[in-house]
């Protein structure tokens, strides 16, 4: 017998199921998929091969309890005590109120520090903006400083403050008078009596005197600092001016307020009196008015 012929249309249709035919593996080859294993009485997928055991359960809650007494034992012990606060982003003078501020913080431990509260102790310097604490264990507290930005003066009367970029009063500036031949350019270091006027009050801002000062005046031997309850505080020459203020912050609260001056140019032999007039005149010599 001949081959058979396929009609008309057939062959188009074997062709395409042998194409169809030749498709079809590949497919499953590209998109395969794993069924889950099926208990033989519900039918339904055997979960709880995936659920972890009991004992695996146990033994992961007492690593989780002992972790937590490790950790609170910690925290009462000194095995982590802070012994060094370490103060980065600004200058040492701050770095030194700043370390004075969190002295709170020596002895605890590291992990049981209230950083809440060491923050609002660092805010309370006007000089800080913000403030970031590290843990280095074992020992050390890392402080992490952003200063306040000073932009502008505050001026009422004989007082100046420095105002941060927040708006917040930051310090006490001292404003400096100048007769009208004095020549201040931009860079340049102040010399001679302006020197020697700013020289007097550059340690107040550090540690102030128990009277805020209004001016102060300097002569080419003398000092002195007229207090804003107008006692004449006087230094005579630049020596010794740290010991000469240390003196005047231990005798000036024991005045009677009837005195008008206190002489500290011998430290050793303070002597405080009266005169006549005690007013200085600060239009004819350079002057200082923080």
């Amino acid at each position: 017998m001949g081959r058979k012929h396929p009609r008309r249309g057939e062959s188009a249709l074997v062709a395409g199921g042998r194409e169809r035919a030749r498709s079809r593996p590949r497919a499953r080859a590209a998109s395969a998929v794993l069924p889950f294993p099926r208990s033989a009485a519900g039918g339904r997928p055997e979960l709880a091969r995936f659920a972890p055991s009991g004992h695996s359960l146990l033994i992961g809650l007492l690593i989780l309890l002992s972790g937590l007494g490790l950790y609170a034992a910690a925290r009462g012990t000194s095995a982590f005590a802070v012994r060094e606060v370490a103060v980065e982003g600004t200058g040492p003078e701050l770095a030194r109120d700043l370390r004075a501020a969190l002295g709170p913080a020596h002895g605890e431990s590291l992990l049981g520090l209230d950083l809440d509260e060491l923050a609002r102790r660092a805010r309370a310097l006007p000089m800080v903006a913000s403030v970031g604490f590290d843990r280095a264990f074992p020992h050390t507290l890392r402080v992490v400083v952003r200063p306040e930005l000073p932009v502008a003066v505050l001026r009422q009367g004989s007082a100046s403050w420095l105002a941060s970029a927040h708006g917040r009063v930051i310090a006490v500036l001292a404003r400096i008078w100048l007769k009208r031949d004095v020549e201040v350019r931009l860079g340049e270091t102040l010399a001679g009596t302006q020197r020697r006027a700013v020289g007097a009050v550059a340690p107040l801002a550090d540690a102030p005197l128990p009277v805020a000062v209004a001016s102060v005046v300097a002569s080419r031997g003398e000092l002195t600092l007229v207090l804003r309850n107008r006692v004449e505080l006087r230094l005579g020459d630049a020596t010794d001016l740290a010991v000469k203020l240390a003196v005047a912050r231990v005798v000036l609260p024991q005045l009677a307020g009837t005195e008008d001056y206190l002489d500290v140019s011998v430290p050793e032999r303070p002597v405080a009196g009266t005169t006549l007039n005690s007013q200085v005149e600060v239009e004819s010599s350079t002057s200082t008015t923080p």
